[in-house]
């Protein structure tokens, strides 16, 4: 019993990315290493503030204290939440051009092959269907008639 061998794959190479596609992947390794380097800059700064808040030679009290802490937190948990919103906007925008650019001309295209569909059907039941039906009709009748007058028989 042999085995088949495998197709080889004569489909030419992937091409080098264009110049425009290098750009925007640098632009966006460029965007996550400075994201990175802000979230970094973040803790080591939540870090700090809270070391020097909870300090016992900081004059204030514990409540006091636990106070100041809660309130850095919560506004930088409020620069997350705008930056969130921020990111969330501009994936919006961005949706919103895929569709408008990309999207639409697709389905206009789409509708218009069903448009040239439609009229070849149309065209090919006006002018091949029907007159083979008729003929099939025609030939029915010619049959039963021969049949009727005895030269055929069934």
């Amino acid at each position: 019993m042999t085995t088949p061998l495998p197709e080889l794959d004569t489909s030419e190479p992937a091409p080098p990315p264009s110049a425009a596609q290098q750009e925007t992947s640098r632009r966006q390794q460029t965007a996550l290493v400075v994201v990175i380097i802000l979230i970094v800059l973040l803790v080591v700064a939540i870090v700090t503030a809270v070391y020097f808040l909870m300090r016992p030679d900081t004059p204030a009290e514990n409540v006091e204290r636990i106070r100041d802490v809660f309130i850095i937190f919560m506004a930088l948990e409020s620069l997350l939440i705008g930056a969130a919103l921020i990111v969330l906007i501009v994936q919006i925008a961005s949706l919103i051009n895929l569709l408008q650019n990309e999207v639409r001309p697709i389905l206009n295209a789409t509708s218009e092959t069903v448009h040239h569909l439609r009229g070849t059907a149309e065209f090919l039941g006006e002018n091949v269907v029907e007159p083979v039906i008729k003929l099939n009709g025609y030939l029915a009748g010619l049959t039963r008639m021969l049949e009727l007058l005895g030269v055929k028989k069934k």
